[in-house]
């Protein structure tokens, strides 16, 4: 009884209604997920400097655009100011000899009051659509969507040029084998320093893009940043081989860590429909990451586990016929 209660105050229109939003943020948040996709997959480098660079890109783009400069400017030097937030990064690592996760931790650390800087040592400033031309605006949802599958789209198509030629190969092939790749002749720390600055580059311009949508910034927008992107890249990957399997290419592993990103979002959408605390959202989320994550985990302990049974059989019956 109480459960049929429960359901009868779900209202589906109310989840078709937030859908649309729900996608637009996936998009965004899809965007960001692709520089965490950079380092964490192409760079094999655990970069934490994204809560950071998150916030510094939503910084920029507020303040530049609130003292005139043109939206498209103020998004430029949001991903300007996020390359460079990068490559402190990578100078903390490579020049200095500090382990990735805490010379991205430092980053994040400074980064937090260098955007109190940007913001004028204000917590959040406001962007509203009616004063300023903005790209996309949460007013217009159709709009936001449409420039959301529109960046998607250049930055996958760059990527995608980027990574197939000399210096792109270069990167890729010093996050797979660092030792081989120096071998070769690769500078290594140059390539980490290029991959971390493209990476959080993207990252901000993502910041900028959500300031803009939900029409402000903050110097907290960034945090826990680092795992939506995560989870968005990790959703991606097991749809991607649930569906292309032994067919995904580069390609397609980047068009599906923004079909990662919505789909987040929408589940996130989910969890809120059901009427669950909002204040338990982080626990959902640590919970949607674990599951994705046991995913491709569970499956290869399953088809292991069937090759084994298949073996032992097969020995079984070899025994009986020998008999």
């Amino acid at each position: 009884m109480i459960l049929m209660n429960y359901f009868a105050t779900l209202n589906p229109v109310a989840f078709t209604n937030a859908l649309p939003g729900n996608i637009a943020q996936g998009l965004i948040w899809g965007i960001m997920a692709l520089g965490v996709y950079i380092t964490f997959r192409l760079l094999d480098f655990a970069d934490l400097t994204v809560d950071g660079s998150f916030a510094t890109g939503g910084a920029v783009t507020v303040m530049m655009t609130i003292n005139g400069y043109n939206i498209w400017v103020s998004l430029l030097c949001a991903c300007i100011a996020g390359l460079l937030a990068g490559l402190c990064t990578g100078l903390l690592h490579t020049k200095l000899g500090i382990p990735p996760i805490l010379a991205g931790i430092l980053t994040q650390i400074a980064l937090y009051s260098i955007n109190l800087n940007i913001m004028q040592r204000h917590a959040n400033q406001a962007l509203s659509a009616d004063k300023y031309n903005l790209v996309l605006s949460s007013r217009n949802l159709t709009h936001a969507i449409i420039v959301g599958v529109i960046f998607s789209v250049v930055i996958i198509a760059v990527l995608y040029w980027y990574f197939g030629t000399e210096q792109g190969s270069a990167i890729r092939a010093t996050g797979c084998n660092p030792a081989m790749s120096k071998a070769q002749g690769i500078n290594i720390d140059n390539m980490k320093l290029i991959g971390l600055a493209l990476s959080n580059a993207i990252v901000a311009l993502s910041g900028g893009l959500l300031s803009q949508y939900s029409g402000f910034s903050d110097v907290n927008m960034g945090r826990g940043g680092i795992v939506i992107g995560l989870a968005a890249v990790i959703i991606g990957e097991v749809l991607g081989d649930a569906i292309l399997g032994k067919h995904m290419n580069f390609m397609g592993k980047l068009i599906f860590v923004i079909f990662g990103g919505i789909v987040y979002y929408i589940v996130i959408g989910i969890v809120l429909w059901l009427q669950m605390p909002s204040d338990d959202l982080k626990l959902f989320t640590a919970i949607i990451v674990a599951i994705f994550l046991a995913v491709p985990y569970l499956k290869g302990k399953s088809k292991a586990s069937f090759k084994k049974a298949g073996k032992r059989s097969a020995a079984a019956l070899n025994t009986k016929e020998g008999k």
